[in-house]
């Protein structure tokens, strides 16, 4: 069993769920939705999708709306293609 083929980048618990939520459905997801989804403190969140986007796995848009700001988060076509391959590593590793 070879783990050192899997994504360190990803498999860090919370980028999983991160990438994992984000890869789930084809709308961008809000910070705020996220946040809640994940439990994950602001702190935290922010600097895991700081860590996805420094990587390009991950792009935020800013969007002024009525009130306050919301920022949307999705995955970068690099971001999708990282996950499929992490996924199709562990399903390797299942197999065996």
């Amino acid at each position: 069993m070879d783990l050192s083929k899997l994504d360190k980048l990803i498999h860090e618990k919370a980028r999983l769920g991160i990438m994992s939520l984000l890869v789930s459905r084809a709308e961008r997801w809000t910070f705020q939705d996220l946040k809640s989804e994940l439990k994950m403190s602001d702190g935290n969140l922010i600097t895991h999708l700081r860590t996805l986007a420094k990587a390009d796995f991950v792009v935020s848009e800013k969007m002024e709306g009525v009130g306050r700001s919301q920022t949307f988060y999705e995955l970068t076509e690099e971001g999708r293609s990282a996950f499929k391959s992490y996924i199709a590593e562990l399903e390797k590793i299942l197999r065996r």
